[in-house]
């Protein structure tokens, strides 16, 4: 064996994880590391923002279902990042934060950029730690991949003092993590299909992270085999076509009224990878934890997750994937007759996608619709966090996985930085973004990065000048005391052209169609504005509708 600084024992132990890109924005503290990148095969996406750069890996990880990689600099550095780690956290998506550290023999003396990462990090990462000898690096990048990926799926941090990684050492690599075996047996799939076929109203809920395209067509062939309605939880739209005649829509923010009322009349649910948090479960009123009222299969691949909010009357540790791929092996089984509950129930939601006009010479209602009926079918949308979204979930007809990519924990900025991840690893699909005026501002600096890199997306920025979430609950608590949710915003379409991407702006429905072809066309990135009026708040709501409910 050699002798090797640290920064090439990390890459070298990246290589051996079959690691093919890491999103970074350098910094000093680890300049052994990007020695060791060099020349190394690994793609380095350089960033403009650490907050960008960490939703970026993020999204490569949804993508991909491996661990996304990303490298920051101490300080200001780790902390801009901080809000991709709480993405992953919240999203439950494999994630490693490498952060360059000050000399160790520092530490304590609050030296140039100190922080204590161990305890940054401690609420929302799975783990975080500080490795303090160089012939050991090998061992925590083994275990970050093992807890980034183990149970529940999520973030870990990686402190890395400079002198540490410029130190050298003769050490081994560690293999990478051993393949798991599919862990379900036919006896627990037994189990579950016989608790299901008891039920007069089941209704499938899929979810969760790590998952696939085998597994979303697991799922649909599953639901047409036994005649299930699916739906999918809040953001994990792309778990089954949403064109697929089983499909039911999506427990989001604002869901189809009637899709609560399902979930309240549902005799059983069979919650495939899904926590069943607060907005699937409508803030627990639609099955309150003390008395569901209905039988509960959960799947879920952490045991501490089964029984944590509610009991199942069957709980199966297993990811989601394996027993999805288990039971579409059962389509001969006989089972009751769901036809007519699963018919209404897709009834319901296609009366609920049908568009219904708000305000304003741009309805987003139809521009979404047109591009839902368009897109080809492997097409990638993606969006941040804001009420134009909730136009985007309830008229986008989402493909199956990859087709939808958005942060289940809310986070504004992630649409744009999450569609360069996406062209990245999928060059030859189409790839739209949604972003607000305020979310697309957050990250829209990341332009320079989808430039350098050739990531030609399309960003669809819907301009209604204002935070409009909250000026949806300004309204509803201090009607026309408008404080603090105003915007004011840039020509986008000169911008775009300015980083040297292409910009449209779109004053009325009609021109839509023409300026999202001319930006196709363009072979370069492209951005473009949707004028909006700030009247339509949501897709059922008005400015004055919102002044009404506080009376």
């Amino acid at each position: 064996m050699a002798e090797r600084h640290g920064g090439q024992i990390l890459v070298d132990q990246l290589k051996a994880q079959a690691v093919r890109r890491v999103f970074s924005v350098p910094g000093e503290s680890f300049l052994a590391a990007l020695d060791g990148l060099y020349e190394s095969g690994i793609e380095n996406i350089v960033c403009r923002h650490e907050g960008g750069a960490c939703m970026m890996a993020e999204a490569h990880a949804k993508l991909t279902g491996q661990p996304g990689v990303v490298f920051v600099t101490r300080g200001p550095g780790a902390t801009n990042a901080s809000s991709g780690i709480h993405v992953a956290r919240q999203d439950s998506t494999p994630l490693i934060l490498f952060v360059g550290q000050i000399d160790n023999r520092h530490r304590d003396r609050e030296a140039f950029q100190e922080v204590n990462y161990r305890e940054f990090f401690k609420p929302i990462a799975k783990w975080a730690a500080e490795i303090d000898h160089t012939d050991r690096l090998p061992e925590y990048i083994s275990r970050a991949f093992h807890q980034a990926r183990s149970g529940r799926p999520g973030p870990v941090v990686l402190a890395l003092p400079e002198n540490i990684l410029s130190a050298r050492a003769v050490v081994p690599d560690i293999p990478p993590v051993a393949p798991m075996p599919p862990s379900v047996c036919s006896e627990q799939i037994d189990a579950v299909l016989d608790l299901l076929c008891k039920a007069e109203r089941p209704l499938v809920i899929a979810g969760g992270s790590v998952w696939s395209s085998a597994a979303a067509q697991g799922l649909a062939e599953f639901a047409a085999s036994f005649g299930l309605p699916v739906c999918a939880t809040f953001r994990r739209m792309d778990r089954i076509d949403n064109r697929h005649p089983n499909y039911a829509g999506d427990l989001a923010v604002g869901m189809n009224p009637k899709l609560a009322q399902r979930m309240r009349d549902a005799d059983c649910l069979l919650v495939l990878g899904a926590r069943l948090g607060d907005i699937a479960t409508g803030s627990y009123a639609l099955v309150t934890p003390a008395a569901p009222g209905k039988t509960i299969i959960h799947i879920h691949p952490d045991p501490d997750e089964l029984g944590r909010v509610f009991r199942p009357d069957l709980g199966l540790v297993a990811p989601a994937v394996d027993v999805i791929d288990r039971l579409s092996r059962r389509a001969a089984q006989p089972h009751p007759d769901w036809a007519d509950w699963t018919w209404a129930a897709r009834a319901d939601y296609l009366d609920w996608v049908r568009p219904r006009d708000t305000p304003g010479a741009v309805q987003l209602e139809q521009v979404i619709h047109q591009l839902s009926e368009s897109l080809p079918e492997d097409a990638i949308v993606t969006n941040g966090a804001g009420n134009y979204a909730a136009f985007l979930h309830r008229y986008l007809r989402a493909r199956a996985f990859p087709g939808h990519l958005a942060p289940t924990s809310g986070s504004m900025g992630y649409g744009f930085p999450a569609a360069i991840a996406a062209k990245l690893q999928h060059p030859d699909r189409p790839v739209i973004c949604f972003a607000g005026d305020g979310c697309f501002q957050m990250t829209l600096n990341e332009l320079s990065t989808a430039r350098q890199y050739g990531a030609n997306i399309i960003v669809m920025v819907c301009n209604n000048g204002q935070y409009g979430t909250i000026r949806m609950h300004q309204e509803k608590t201090y009607p026309g005391r408008v404080s603090g949710t105003q915007m004011f915003n840039p020509d986008y379409a000169a911008l775009a052209r300015a980083y040297g991407a292409h910009g449209e702006r779109v004053e009325r429905t009609e021109a839509f169609a023409e300026a999202y072809a001319r930006a196709l066309a363009s072979g370069l990135p492209a951005v473009i504005e949707l004028v909006l009026d700030p009247d339509a708040l949501s897709p059922g709501l008005t400015l004055e509708g919102a002044r009404a409910l506080a009376q």
